[in-house]
């Protein structure tokens, strides 16, 4: 995993910010032959670090959604619809 300086992994933000940052300097030719392999093995770990925040996001809000619907299914259910009342009955 991509680490910051301070050893705490990147956030998404911090990793594309990164990123971002390797590629303008790749594109401006600031980058000398004896860096640029450095810089691509970085890119490939920010790269890693990004899909994986990605999925595990996907994962969450996949859980997140599938247990709001097992509710919203489990309220329906456990409540009359209407259909079973007796409009003739007064109370």
């Amino acid at each position: 995993m991509s680490k910051a300086k301070g050893g705490k992994e990147l956030s998404y933000g911090e990793a594309a910010a990164r990123l971002e940052e390797i590629l303008r300097k790749i594109e401006e030719g600031k980058v000398d032959i004896d860096e640029l392999s450095g810089l691509v093995a970085e890119a490939a770990g920010l790269v890693a670090l990004c899909r994986q925040k990605i999925h595990a996001a996907e994962v969450q809000v996949k859980t997140i959604t599938e247990q709001l619907e097992r509710d919203v299914a489990a309220e329906v259910d456990g409540k009359p619809d209407g259909d079973d009342v007796d409009e003739n009955i007064r109370y």
